[in-house]
């Protein structure tokens, strides 16, 4: 068995593809869980699209705090994958501000159709790491 040597970070060796891979692997999984929550259903004839969140929205107090959690699994997939303090405070103020106008009757549902959060949150995570979004449709 050949020996495994490891550098100061303490990762193996050499493990710059596996982690490229890994990474590229979570944010093809997070693109997917925002646009589902963002942008899964177009409506026909106009540019206007919406997901799971704006219909959860629908239901009030459990269909914006449902939304809040996967925002939260989002925003913690980016935490554990290293991305800065900085821009994890303004993925939670993206999605305290969806929480929070998107409880309001009526008016949140229709902010929910254009406020995408989730989109965003993802945007900003593949811009911190450089990727571009058609780097996530090759697999590799």
């Amino acid at each position: 068995m050949p020996a495994q040597t490891w550098n100061a970070a303490g990762r193996k060796a050499g493990g710059d593809f596996t982690e490229t891979a890994d990474r590229l692997r979570r944010l093809r999984r997070l693109a997917g869980v925002a646009r589902l929550m963002d942008t899964a259903v177009g409506i026909p004839g106009t540019k206007i699209r919406f997901g799971a969140d704006s219909v959860l929205g629908l239901v009030p107090v459990v269909g914006d705090a449902s939304g809040a959690l996967i925002g939260l699994y989002i925003v913690n997939e980016a935490r554990r994958m290293g991305v800065p303090a900085e821009k994890l405070a303004q993925m939670i103020g993206n999605l305290a501000l969806d929480s929070l106008v998107g409880s309001v009757p009526v008016v949140g549902d229709l902010f929910d159709v254009y406020f995408k959060s989730h989109r965003r949150n993802v945007a900003m995570i593949m811009e911190h790491f450089g990727v571009m979004p058609e780097d996530l449709n090759t697999r590799r």
